[in-house]
């Protein structure tokens, strides 16, 4: 019986705090498209007091690790010429590329994340380093806009400019929601 209350007590707290995160509300969007400007799946973040939460969703990616980035400049209109319009990566401060690099990180380094064997991939990060409007860190949503690109390879996190990441294989503008 002991075991019983237990799990239902785990069980009524999960729901409730399942609950909780779904009422939070998404401040932020990024449709995520292809070379091919097909969509393959979205990003959403949300503000918090210490920095953003960003929830990536994507599919029909190459499997294994790959890098994701925030990108300086607001537009994916390129993807037909490897989505370079976006920039690099979003760095106000000039420092060095990588989460591991003690001369870094920049605003943009995100850690890497997974696409399984069928091309799927689900990852939430969180920054301290940026922001929607720049309360924490550097502000992502400035006059030129941002972008998340996801490239073809894993970032090693200390390499320059990119943490030998390849390719951009994916883009989403980051739009402001109502």
């Amino acid at each position: 019986m002991k075991h019983r209350v237990s799990f239902a007590a785990l069980t009524l707290g999960f729901i409730i705090s399942a609950q909780a995160w779904a009422d939070h509300p998404v401040d932020a969007t990024a449709t995520m498209i292809n070379n091919a400007g097909e969509e393959i799946g979205t990003v959403e973040l949300f503000s918090g007091p210490a920095g953003t939460l960003i929830r990536l969703q994507a599919r029909e990616l190459p499997p294994g690790p790959k890098a994701i980035h925030i990108h300086a400049t607001g537009t994916c209109e390129d993807h037909d010429h490897g989505f370079m319009d976006s920039g690099g990566h979003l760095n106000p401060d000039e420092n060095q590329h990588g989460l591991l690099n003690p001369d870094g990180p920049g605003a943009g380094d995100l850690p890497n994340f997974r696409v399984d064997e069928f091309g799927n991939a689900w990852a939430e990060f969180f920054t301290s380093l940026a922001s929607l409007d720049g309360s924490v860190g550097a502000r992502i949503l400035d006059e030129d806009g941002a972008a998340f690109v996801i490239h073809e390879n894993p970032d090693d996190h200390m390499s320059q400019p990119i943490g030998g990441a390849g390719d951009r294989i994916a883009c989403g503008v980051i739009k402001a929601t109502d």
